[in-house]
């Protein structure tokens, strides 16, 4: 029964760790690029994939091959998170610009259907804040078939956790596209000096 209560515990962890701030902050950016909330959505659920994906890699290695890691490392991967988001927010002021020079509403909105930002996104988030605890943690359970368990519920909560962020962040977005483009460029630019300003705060709190 023990071993039931920590894995839901995981999916709740999970959930709640889509809701960072610099989580909330990078999806906010992705999905001020999408016209529709349904691409929005698909890149809430890469997010959680890729980070999924990151948190399984490295707790394999931890289970499987007996690789350690020092807690001390993870500022440093903090900080990698905080390269990520200023370098996000300065891609989307650059888009900002394109659109006022060229004034084409389509260097402000990805048509796209592709989501490999939103996946790449999601790896280096798995690696830094939380996700890193859950490795800890997760060195506590003895069975190695739990301990992946563990892993995998933590993942498919943080898939939940983001489909539900990116729903929420995409709607004001999608609602003022057709409406109002000066409104959207606007959301826009405070989305990306968000990531900017949160990024910029990420490295010095773990690098100064």
């Amino acid at each position: 029964m023990e071993i039931f209560t920590l894995l839901a515990f995981a999916g709740f962890l999970g959930f709640t760790h889509a809701f960072e701030g610099d989580h909330l902050v990078a999806i906010s950016a992705l999905v001020t690029k999408r016209e529709k909330t349904t691409l929005a959505l698909k890149d809430g659920v890469f997010w959680g994939l890729g980070h999924t994906s990151t948190i399984l890699f490295i707790g394999v290695l931890m289970i499987v091959g007996r690789v350690t890691f020092l807690e001390g490392n993870f500022g440093y991967l903090e900080a990698l998170v905080g390269v990520m988001l200023i370098v996000l927010g300065v891609h989307r002021l650059y888009k900002v610009w394109q659109y006022q020079q060229s004034h084409s509403h389509s260097q402000v909105i990805d048509h796209s259907h592709k989501h490999h930002l939103a996946y790449g996104v999601g790896l280096v988030h798995g690696l830094a804040g939380s996700g890193a605890m859950v490795l800890l943690v997760m060195t506590e359970i003895k069975e190695p078939i739990s301990s992946i368990a563990y892993l995998l519920i933590f993942g498919l909560g943080s898939v939940v956790g983001m489909l539900l962020a990116s729903s929420l962040f995409s709607m004001p977005f999608s609602k003022t596209l057709s409406l109002n483009k000066n409104i959207t460029t606007s959301l826009t630019l405070l989305s990306a000096l968000l990531c900017i300003g949160f990024g910029s705060f990420i490295l010095f709190e773990n690098l100064v």
